[in-house]
């Protein structure tokens, strides 16, 4: 997507309109507990992706997934009549993967703490395998009084 703000703002208003559409005036049995997440729409405001979640297993991904895609001609022409375009931009539902993915970092993540505090545990009483300061000092050379002694 561009950083043009009029991109932004229609995308932005695609958002509301597919969010409303879904609760009030679509009214298929198959659409499940949808949430659009995102919408981009291309530089020239020809194509529109809607990124959507959906809450349960996948059945429920599927059916919505299927439900979405009958209701696109629907939603497409109640975006064009509110955003009062000449063109309206071809719309793409795409489910989001980004809550998946978000699991599967927070699986990884507690792995990692286990992992951490495991070595952590073996850590404790542990002692150093050499001496406590196992950095080479100067050595020190006995101070001969030599000038001392011929005064």
């Amino acid at each position: 997507m561009s950083g043009n703000p009029r991109v932004r703002r229609i995308a932005d208003r695609i958002q509301v309109i597919v969010a409303e559409m879904l609760e009030r005036r679509i009214k298929d049995p198959r659409l499940g507990f949808v949430t659009v997440t995102d919408v981009r729409v291309s530089g020239d405001t020809q194509q529109a992706t809607v990124f959507y979640t959906v809450f349960g297993e996948q059945d429920a991904m599927a059916g919505t997934a299927a439900a979405l895609e009958s209701a696109k001609g629907l939603i497409r022409s109640e975006v064009g009549k509110q955003l009062g375009m000449r063109h309206v931009p071809t719309i793409d539902f795409v489910h989001d993967a980004i809550p998946e993915n978000a699991r599967h970092l927070d699986e990884v993540l507690a792995k990692a703490r286990a992992s951490d505090e495991a070595v952590a545990a073996t850590r404790e009483g542990a002692t150093y395998a050499g001496e406590s300061d196992p950095y080479r000092k100067p050595r020190e050379e006995p101070v001969e009084d030599d000038l001392d002694a011929d005064a």
